[in-house]
């Protein structure tokens, strides 16, 4: 199992994202993804998630989604994202014209930090494609050069306000910010196998959806409900034995961006926990 390495971590799990860490990220993203280059295949059919990594309450993390009330996924944590169609012009756009449905960011608040993998199938079939970005606070400043930013650098970016998200409530229940220190806790963590052959970490955050005081949470409905599936089946339901976990595809995507940055170690081994 890969374990965690948060006293050699390339980027800081609690001090807020600066211009500096964003281009820590976009250049371990260029360096991983350079060896690894995909062909788009068009007889497949296709879907984009963001990983949108962003500052709230002066904390760096990544923001995720607790789906709503939908024929397929209903509970489940996810990544903003969906199905490419017709009108996109990349799965990129489409990423971001899911995220600006889903939870109404803009995609000119969307900094594109680069892409990740390699591309994998979801249970439906669908060849999905991850992306990396960060979420400014207004549209606008994801525009801004790295070559302009000088003495700047170091400055913490501003926070986001997940009272300012707009979810779809057909769509969203929740929508929460997850730390990037949380990541590294032991009692979170649970050890899978991804589609039954590769390990990988859970993370249960069913104590971060109910804390709605924490500013942390945004939600369209007001419950915290997830279900997990009867027979225990693997990346089915909101997570296992009652829990609400970052598990299956958005899982396995989690722990390939964090082992891309560090944070996990790339070895395997049994983890610290």
């Amino acid at each position: 199992m890969a374990q965690t390495r948060p006293s050699t971590a390339k980027l800081s799990l609690t001090s807020p994202l600066t211009r500096n860490t964003l281009n820590l990220i976009r250049n371990a993203l260029e360096e991983h993804h350079a060896a690894q280059d995909e062909k788009f295949d068009p007889a497949e059919v296709h879907a984009a998630v963001l990983a949108p990594f962003c500052n709230v309450n002066n904390k760096p993390g990544i923001l995720l989604e607790v789906r709503g009330k939908l024929r397929t996924h209903s509970g489940e944590v996810s990544f903003p994202g969906g199905r490419v169609d017709e009108t996109d012009e990349s799965t990129l756009k489409a990423a971001l014209r899911e995220t600006e449905e889903e939870v109404g960011i803009h995609p000119e608040q969307v900094e594109i930090l680069g892409r990740f993998g390699p591309s994998e199938l979801s249970l439906g079939g669908l060849r999905v494609w991850p992306y990396v970005g960060f979420i400014h606070s207004s549209p606008g400043e994801a525009n801004v050069a790295p070559s302009s930013i000088g003495a700047d650098a170091d400055i913490p970016l501003p926070n986001l306000s997940m009272a300012d998200l707009r979810l779809s409530q057909k769509e969203v229940a929740h929508a929460f910010h997850l730390p990037l220190s949380e990541l590294v806790s032991a009692p979170r963590l649970h050890q899978y196998l991804f589609r039954g052959r590769t390990p990988y970490y859970a993370i249960d955050v069913s104590d971060i959806i109910t804390d709605h005081a924490s500013g942390q949470v945004a939600s369209s409905d007001g419950q915290a409900q997830w279900t997990s599936d009867p027979a225990s089946r693997d990346e089915i339901g909101g997570g296992k034995e009652g829990r609400l976990e970052v598990w299956g595809l958005t899982g396995w995507y989690l722990n390939v961006l964090m082992r891309t940055l560090g944070v996990y170690s790339p070895t395997e081994a049994h983890p610290p926990v």
